[in-house]
Parts: structure tokens; sequence; C-alpha cells
């Protein structure tokens, strides 16, 4: 499957400027993560671009009704695998086993959650971001309470990292790839 391939299908079930972009954004921090532990980018950015791909349309049936519009539209079994995988323990049992997988489950959470702190900030950018202000920002329970601390050190855990490692490297992946 090709970045536009995975593109035509995202964009066939959403149309939200918000999920587009939250799309996008898990697509660069996995690219970035990729990169960085000797992976395909290409790849790991497909698994972000469509890991939420049903959730605007059938939030109810999120992880499991995209892998019926996956396999309807003849996406590699390993691609629909790794994308349910982010829901494991929410809206699915598949449980991330691969590198990859565990990233993604752990980092998609996060993602919201500093791209909502950035969203506070004068700058309205991560570019100019501490860990520091994720910390704190996560710390507070009331503050994008959607994003699930919870995930985030279980993610963290899954990984064998420390808060500060999955904060300081999604950061960095953020602003290797948003505003």
């Amino acid at each position: 499957m090709t970045r536009d391939d995975a593109w035509a299908l995202l964009t066939k079930y959403n149309s939200e400027p918000f999920h587009l972009q939250h799309a996008q954004t898990v697509e660069g921090v996995m690219r970035w993560y990729a990169q960085k532990l000797g992976y395909d980018p290409d790849y790991w950015g497909i698994v972000g671009l469509l890991h939420d791909l049903d959730f605007e349309q059938w939030p109810d049936e999120h992880c499991v009704k995209s892998q019926e519009l996956m396999r309807e539209a003849g996406v590699d079994e390993d691609i629909i695998r790794s994308t349910a995988s982010h829901g494991y323990g929410i809206c699915a049992d598949i449980k991330p086993e691969h590198e990859m997988e565990k990233i993604l489950f752990a980092s998609d959470e996060l993602t919201g959650l500093i791209g909502a702190a950035a969203l506070m900030r004068p700058s309205k950018s991560v570019q100019d971001m501490e860990v520091k202000s994720v910390k704190k920002k996560f710390k507070d329970k009331r503050f994008a309470a959607g994003c699930s601390r919870d995930i985030i050190r279980n993610g963290a855990d899954e990984l064998g990292w420390t808060l500060d490692e999955l904060f300081s490297q999604t950061l960095e992946a953020m602003k290797s790839c948003c505003e």
C-alpha cells in the first residue's frame, strides 16, 4: 500500500479537519520513530495514518469496523492488526506485540495531550515546548481529560521506557512533523 492509497482510504471515511490532522500527526510521529529505530518509515507511517480510520463515522465500533473496512479495501493483514492493536483493552482485544504496535499504543494518546497543550501556548506550536510542560499537563487530570494517562503509562511500561523517555521522544517526533 502506498501513502497515496492510505490517504485515499482515510479520506473516504474521514473529512473532519481534526481527525485528518490527528492522522497526519500520528503518521509523522510513527515515521520519526521508525527512522530512529531502523525500521521502514513508509510502513510505520501508513499504520499511523490509518490507525483511526473508523473513528469519525463509527466511534462505537472503533478498531473493529476499521478491520472490516481495510479488508474490503484489500489492505495487508499486518497493517490491519497493527492499527487495531492501538485500541487494546478499550475497544480491541489485539495486544500490541511488535515494537511498532507498542509505540503506536503509547504515542497515540500522548500526541493528543501534547497537541492540546500546544494550543494553549502563545505560539500554538510544539516547536517551543519543553518536556516539563508535557509533564505538567500530564499530571493535570482535568487537562485534555479524554487522553488516557493510564494508556500512556501502560504504553511506556510495555516499551520498557520511563514516562520521561516517552514524553521526550514523542515531543521530538512531533517537532519534526508538526507546526
